[in-house]
């Protein structure tokens, strides 16, 4: 639809082209800060859990400045890319020795299927008994999130590739080493990706979890337990604010990354 089709429609702010591409995902917060605002500029609400915008940019501005906001946001991220690292690691070795190995599928496979089935959170008093309180119960558990779904991933991307391209491979010569190369890895990645975004997800979430059963130490997951235990709603509504704002960098960095293999893995099947 055209401009001024649009423009001419009686409901022309609610049609998709009204709005720039870029500004889309934008909309929702917006109306959402417009609404917070307007509660209190028309004293729509009156709540104790409820607090201005100004009240919690007054507070992110205090802990900003005494250094407490950016330990806090430091701690989580350092704590949550170690067991990114960690968990995805382990997790592509694993996926990919069970995805190459009918043998060891079969020892190993079955006990995977059992474990996965294991809530996450179900495993904190073990980990707290094997390593504490500190960060290292809080980095193996972290690790433990992202394990899975990358072994998962990692194996289901490597069994789906088609026979015939290995096969093709093998009739033009291929070494093992090159078919793994050029053919399974490329055919495998796109799942092997999405094993290891699904890992950047979960080890983010189970960072303020773990935050939040684990508190020893630093954490915006301990920024929102200090509010709800002195019912400070600014510092919970700031809590809430950057854990939705680190999450939504962590996405945009995983979709670069993901583009950028996907056009390295372009290259290598047309060169195949």
């Amino acid at each position: 639809m055209s401009d001024i089709a649009v423009s001419r429609h009686p409901l022309w702010w609610l049609h998709p082209a009204a709005v720039p591409k870029r500004l889309r995902g934008w909309v929702i917060p917006a109306l959402l800060l417009l609404l917070w605002w307007a509660a209190f500029r028309f004293n729509w609400s009156d709540s104790a859990l409820l607090v201005p915008i100004s009240k919690v940019w007054q507070t992110a501005e205090r802990l900003s400045s005494s250094g407490e906001l950016w330990t806090a946001l430091y701690a989580s991220l350092r704590r949550d890319l170690a067991g990114f690292a960690i968990g995805t690691l382990v997790g592509l070795l694993v996926g990919a020795a069970l995805g190459l190995s009918r043998l060891l599928e079969g020892l190993v496979g079955p006990t995977l299927n059992t474990l996965k089935q294991i809530s996450l959170f179900a495993w904190i008093p073990l980990i707290s008994m094997w390593f504490g309180l500190g960060d290292a119960a809080k980095v193996a558990f972290l690790s433990l999130a992202a394990f899975f779904p990358v072994v998962l991933n990692t194996f289901e991307g490597i069994r789906s590739v088609p026979p015939e391209l290995i096969e093709a491979a093998r009739v033009f010569g291929y070494r093992r080493d090159q078919i793994l190369r050029r053919v399974v890895l490329p055919a495998a990645l796109p799942s092997i990706f999405t094993g290891v975004y699904l890992a950047l997800i979960y080890a983010w979430l189970a960072t303020l979890g773990a935050e939040y059963l684990l508190t020893s130490g630093a954490g915006i997951g301990n920024l929102l337990t200090d509010g709800r235990e002195h019912f400070w709603m600014d510092y919970v509504l700031l809590g809430i604010v950057i854990v939705g704002l680190v999450g939504f960098a962590l996405n945009w960095i995983a979709s670069r990354f993901e583009a950028r293999l996907l056009r390295w893995r372009g290259h290598s099947t047309a060169q195949f």
